[in-house]
């Protein structure tokens, strides 16, 4: 439903985090097996400040993501209104309605969907 370039515009953040979680998991796991002194609290430090890192950027990408995806939402939902419009005045309909938010309606009435959809596209 998204354009590609779309999709493709998160993928190497997506990627950096997936690589820094790996790393953080790893390092946990080492951490887990050291014994207690100097490089298990220089480790420790260097995870926790990792982790936060990594909860900062992770925040950042979702945020960035969200805020995206409702602009692609918002041109799409645009689209759609101007071709109901456009097939609404092309087939002089002078009220639309959506189907889903009818609680009855007669076999007679119009259905414009498919030609909103060749529209659309």
């Amino acid at each position: 439903m998204y354009p590609i370039h779309w999709k493709n515009e998160f993928k190497g953040r997506a990627a950096e985090l997936q690589k820094m979680e790996t790393d953080l998991q790893s390092k946990m796991q080492r951490l887990q097996s050291m014994k207690a002194g100097s490089d298990r609290t220089k480790l420790e430090k260097d995870v926790m400040s990792e982790r936060q890192t990594f909860a900062q950027k992770a925040q950042a990408f979702e945020k960035d993501r969200a805020r995206r995806s409702n602009e692609e939402r918002g041109k799409l939902v645009t689209r759609i209104q101007t071709a109901v419009k456009k097939v609404a005045n092309d087939q002089s309909i002078d009220l639309v309605v959506d189907a889903n938010t009818v609680a009855y309606n007669s076999s007679d009435v119009k259905d414009i969907t498919a030609d909103v959809l060749k529209q659309v596209k």
